[in-house]
């Protein structure tokens, strides 16, 4: 038996915008219209609606703890214009993990904003960081007994996805969903390559002066432990690639593992690794094992992640508020999770502080403009919105109870 620590969290992660449907005031539903290759969201698999089911489900099976973000667009839809309607939904959601014996892990944002707030220009605009500090003042008013906090969902990817934008808004092609690895022909996988790899890191210096002042106002006004997670490629040099490798990184990753020092937490979000030579990123080799977003099975990612992490933001606790993988075969998620599971219990024995995992996704969602990859622990018919647990969803459950892996 390979036994966690006592109170270590096991559960279950969401994002608003994947699983609730009809989230017509964000930014993401407007971009659904507009751009060549995206799927829609819809209804998505109405998780609005049904989220005491979803988290019985969780609950029922063993796992202890779910994270879900509440939707900026929705709380105000108009600038300055608060919904008491949807704080107290939201609100509800966090009463019924309580009364579940349910941890619940809240995200302020996960990637998409108000309409209105991308008008003004987004996190680049000049009144970004009040603007978001005037929203989660708000959200602050319904997280009493909220112990972990998330302040914004990888503010790497996000810079990744602004970037792409700029491209796609002059004409720059058709849409590949920055958790899709790009397929066709190499000029096509390269460019969606350029914008996953090379990051400002005055980007990231943004996203975290937004993120500290966020920080600032949830611990003033609550008792919840405060981070943000980001997006980790496990990324390793191939030979000759080891200046590469450290110049993407750092831009891609480390600026935001180092805005995270000094918080009560940071998330590691981590899926596969990948290989950076003297040119840049090494395109994941094709294989059968290979995931349906393209990426390679790479289990050993989350340690990689992790102790990464552990290492550039100064021995911060860490929470794995993601990972999973993206795949119709049951069974190799059962066989991913283990081996990610091992993997990070050999981390923690060394010593890293790792206070939970939290797996992506509890449901097959909408991923980000794509409805083909699976991630999911219980799968959804979109037509009645019937939930059905995998295998996957009972073996996890039984790690929690036992809190260790057999």
């Amino acid at each position: 038996m390979i036994q966690f620590p006592d109170g270590f969290l096991w559960g279950a992660a969401t994002a608003g915008h994947q699983i609730e449907g009809n989230n017509v005031n964000s930014d993401w539903w407007a971009r659904e219209q507009m751009m060549p290759g995206m799927d829609l969201s819809g209804d998505a698999v109405d998780s609005y609606h049904r989220y005491r089911e979803d988290i019985q489900l969780l609950a029922d099976a063993g796992l202890t703890s779910y994270r879900f973000s509440l939707e900026w667009s929705r709380i105000e839809p108009v600038r300055g214009h608060f919904s008491k309607a949807e704080l107290a939904h939201y609100r509800r959601m966090i009463d019924f993990c309580l009364e579940l014996g349910v941890t619940p892990v809240v995200t302020l944002q996960h990637f998409t904003t108000p309409q209105w707030f991308a008008a003004l220009g987004g996190w680049d605009g000049p009144e970004a960081l009040e603007l978001f500090g005037a929203y989660v003042e708000q959200a602050c008013t319904i997280l009493d007994g909220v112990e972990w906090v998330v302040t914004m969902n990888e503010p790497n990817m996000q810079a990744a996805i602004m970037t792409m934008m700029r491209h796609l808004g002059a004409g720059g092609g058709e849409w590949t969903s920055p958790t899709v690895e790009a397929d066709g022909d190499q000029e096509k996988k390269q460019s969606h390559s350029d914008f996953l790899t090379y990051a400002d890191p005055e980007i990231g210096r943004l996203f975290t002066r937004i993120h500290h002042a966020a920080r600032g106002i949830v611990r003033a006004r609550t008792g919840a432990k405060v981070g943000w997670t980001i997006a980790a490629g496990a990324l390793t040099a191939a030979p000759g690639g080891e200046e590469k490798l450290r110049q993407i990184r750092y831009g891609k990753e480390d600026v935001y593992w180092e805005g995270s020092r000094g918080d009560d937490f940071v998330g590691v979000q981590a899926y596969s690794s990948q290989e950076v030579d003297a040119n840049g990123l090494v395109p994941h080799p094709p294989h059968t094992d290979n995931t349906l977003v393209g990426t390679s099975y790479r289990p050993d990612s989350l340690a990689m992640a992790v102790r990464h992490a552990w290492e550039v933001s100064e021995h911060t606790p860490i929470m794995i508020t993601e990972n999973g993988i993206a795949t119709t075969r049951d069974e190799q998620r059962v066989q991913y999770t283990r081996e990610a599971l091992e993997g990070l219990h050999g981390a923690m024995e060394d010593g890293i502080d790792v206070r939970g995992y939290l797996h992506w996704s509890l449901l097959d969602n909408f991923e980000w403009g794509h409805w083909e990859p699976t991630f999911g622990l219980i799968s959804v018919d979109r037509d009645t919105f019937a939930r059905t647990p995998k295998p996957s969803l009972g073996w996890l459950g039984s790690v929690a109870k036992a809190n260790a892996l057999g």
